[in-house]
């Protein structure tokens, strides 16, 4: 660590020799900074460079290990601001995380783990960030993770002050206040510069009165001074309250034509212009021989073979059985069967979020009697998607329930920041669709298919009844990655087979992937999810009744339509999907689209909403719609008589 002792913020002061040491590390890594934004032609040099000394404090500090930088019960260091990626890869590698100079060659080249934006793939990084504003967040929820752990670790949040103009940060630190995470401390960079200039004069922002007022102990300091910085940074153990830093600095620390100008926020260096800043700090000039390097594709070490946990159930329990003649609402299933949960895994309680809905989303039950366990954020949807998500990766299983309308639609740039960082949450998303009723178009969510379609590691699920609910939760915590499952506001009636029995009964497994032939039919299939399964039953009676053999298939997982489901629907002479949602953006439009993907010939049509709702009851939007399901029959019967 090229002499600088590792304190784990023990002592008071920090040692003139550590003060030496460290001072000999920021020059370097300002160098380092320096070439890879040269080489590169892009990136955020000016923030990197104010960040340098919190970097180097924190990381050589604080109980972290590069050897093994996945310990349990290490430090959290979570930077925010991550487009300040070229001064946490100098201070990283400086201190033996990983190969230095390899970053330095390949920052931001195609194919190099060390991207414009940090990234949780890398060692030492605890999170990819980018988005600003959700690293406190985050944060805030793996502190809680640890927490419930029994793990008494220190937090830190590196900022920027730029990024304070964000509503979501307010949240956050309410948050934290609220549950006592004392062991947080935020450090903003206030370098006083973004991309349009003063941030003073870009927004008016009073950082540390925010929060003050939320509870906060705020310190300032000089964010270059190394002694100071050091005893602002080291934790407070009797502290009563989560602690603000604003450390001042200067953009561009260290090379004299690029303090204090705006311009280097985001704008590299021309090579000679670097070569002139690498003189000024007394470093070697060795562009060219880096250059060299990036241009052969550095052949030294594969990328980094982290492997991060994740948190399961160990035990699914014994699925609840509704009796056919039960008639409750599928998110009255998913709070019993998280109680169910909870009682046979009592050593490991999954962490449960709610936003201020936990009657109508039925999860009052666990927080009445796990309340440890149960974290109620308020009207804060965009830090509890966050802060869900950081507890997921920090070692639990994570709930997070809510309205379908806050839960996909609201809080999707969350969910894809959750997405890119290989989240592990559990999402249960009520009220969706039409059958909101009378809180009315605002409050509809019928896109939640195309949103969370469009993230590459999110699990969609729209269970058909309380029986498949159950069984859907079950899975969802008894396996890793983030699911999205999404129900409707009403009462369903059981699912049965021919026999009168529940079809998601005793017998029934769910696999995520799978789809369920609830009636055989050869003239007619209709393919539904969710409650309209239950509509499709009754369309399929009346088209009985005239004579018209109708299939009805249940689609749970709407983004999983495969070559053997079409060919099992192709000898139909009319494919008809039913659904509550847009029918462009949901199992209409997959459906069609995996259609042309594979090849394959069926006489598809296409039913669903077709615009915003207005306020009324579910039945009578269902009927403004054509959704009813005799309006169903009505449109097989013309369509039927149109191909013959």
């Amino acid at each position: 660590m090229g002499g600088i002792e590792r304190t784990l913020f023990g002592p008071l002061d920090l040692s003139a020799e550590n003060q030496k040491a460290l001072r000999e590390f920021c020059r370097n890594a300002r160098g380092d900074i320096i070439r890879m934004t040269t080489l590169a032609g892009s990136g955020h040099p000016g923030g990197s460079m104010s960040s340098l000394e919190v970097f180097a404090l924190l990381w050589s500090q604080a109980n972290v290990n590069p050897r093994e930088p996945l310990k349990e019960g290490r430090d959290r260091i979570v930077v925010s601001h991550g487009h300040t990626s070229p001064g946490v890869y100098a201070t990283l590698g400086g201190l033996g995380f990983f190969d230095l100079r390899r970053a330095v060659a390949t920052f931001r080249r195609a194919g190099s783990p060390f991207e414009g934006h940090i990234e949780r793939s890398i060692p030492g990084i605890e999170l990819t960030t980018g988005n600003l504003g959700q690293g406190l967040s985050a944060a805030a929820g793996m502190a809680l993770a640890d927490r419930s752990r029994g793990i008494h670790n220190r937090v830190w949040v590196v900022t920027g002050d730029g990024e304070h103009q964000k509503g979501q940060i307010a949240e956050a630190r309410r948050f934290i206040r609220n549950y006592g995470l004392n062991n947080m401390t935020v450090v903003v960079d206030c370098n006083g510069l973004q991309i349009s200039g003063r941030t003073d004069r870009v927004m008016y922002t009073d950082i540390a009165a925010g929060y003050r007022a939320d509870g906060w102990d705020v310190t300032e300091v000089d964010g270059h001074n190394l002694a100071s910085l050091y005893r602002a940074l080291r934790p407070d153990q009797s502290s009563r309250a989560p602690r603000l830093v604003l450390a001042m600095t200067v953009m561009g620390k260290g090379v004299s034509f690029m303090e204090n100008d705006p311009k280097y926020h985001g704008s590299a260096l021309k090579h000679d212009r670097a070569a002139e800043a690498l003189r000024e700090l007394d470093l070697e000039n060795d562009l060219d021989e880096l250059e060299t390097l990036r241009k052969a594709s550095w052949k030294g070490k594969g990328d980094f073979n982290l492997r991060h946990p994740y948190e399961i159930l160990d035990l699914e329990g014994t699925p609840i059985i509704y009796d056919a003649d039960h008639r409750g609402d599928n998110r009255s299933a998913y709070g019993a069967a998280l109680m169910d949960l909870a009682r046979m895994n009592a050593d490991d309680l999954p962490l449960v979020f709610d936003c201020d809905l936990a009657g109508s989303v039925k999860t009052e039950e666990y927080g009445e009697e796990y309340s440890d366990h149960f974290f109620q954020s308020g009207i804060m949807e965009h830090h509890t998607a966050s802060a869900a998500g950081g507890a997921s990766i920090a070692g639990k299983v994570v709930f997070w329930s809510d309205f379908g309308v806050f839960a996909a639609d609201e809080t999707f740039n969350q969910h894809r920041l959750n997405d890119i960082n290989m989240t592990n949450l559990k999402v249960v998303a009520t009220h969706c669709g039409l059958d909101v009723g009378q809180d009315g178009k605002t409050h509809h969510c019928i896109n939640y298919i195309s949103l969370m379609g469009t993230l590459y590691h999110y699990n969609t699920v729209v269970p058909a009844d309380p029986n498949q609910t159950d069984r859907v939760v079950r899975y969802a915590a008894t396996h890793p990655g983030n699911f999205f499952i999404a129900m409707g506001r009403s009462k369903v009636p059981v699912i049965t087979d021919e026999n009168g029995e529940p079809f998601f009964g005793r017998n029934y497994r769910f696999v995520y992937g799978m789809h369920d032939r609830i009636r055989n039919g050869t003239d007619v299939a209709i393919v539904a999810m969710g409650g309209m399964v239950a509509k499709a039953l009754e369309t399929r009676t009346i088209l009985e009744e005239k004579g018209i053999s109708t299939a009805v298939y249940g689609v749970s997982c709407p983004l999983c339509i495969g070559p053997r489901f079409l060919d099992e629907l192709s000898g139909h002479r009319l494919v008809v999907t039913y659904e509550d949602h847009d029918m462009d953006t949901g199992i209409g439009s997959k459906m069609a689209m995996a259609t042309a993907c594979f090849r394959r010939s069926i006489n598809l049509r296409r039913k669903g909403v077709s615009g915003y709702g207005g306020s009324g009851s579910s039945e009578d939007l269902y009927r403004m719609a054509g959704l009813l399901p005799s309006q169903i029959a009505d449109f097989v019967v013309e369509e039927l008589g149109s191909t013959e």
